[in-house]
């Protein structure tokens, strides 16, 4: 297997799950975002969407707080410096590959 190859078998299994790359690049853009707007940016329904902010809180890289505004819920949820972090690093790895990759 060549070294290129390798390094794509190297990137962060949570990450390279689609969904959960595209709420990363989402919140990696923003400085917070509400689960609503998460939902109508990634099209993930809502049971989907709360399953893997889930993971990707698990793993340290959102935050998610819940709180109000007024009387209605509000869940916020922040990409966490770790996250930001594991996200630069797996960008970094898929450029490597692609730029590695030749026809």
């Amino acid at each position: 297997m060549s070294s290129d190859l390798r390094s794509l078998s190297d990137v962060d299994r949570l990450i390279h799950e689609p969904s959960r790359s595209v709420i990363l690049a989402v919140l990696y853009a923003v400085e917070s975002a509400d689960f609503l707007y998460l939902q109508r940016e990634t099209t993930l329904t809502k049971g989907n969407l709360s399953v893997h902010l889930s993971k990707l809180e698990e793993a340290g890289y959102v935050k998610i707080e819940k709180t109000y505004h007024g009387k209605i819920p509000l869940t916020l949820c922040r990409m966490t410096d770790k996250g930001r972090q594991a996200f630069e690093d797996y960008r970094k790895q898929l450029k490597s590959f692609v730029e590695g990759t030749t026809l």
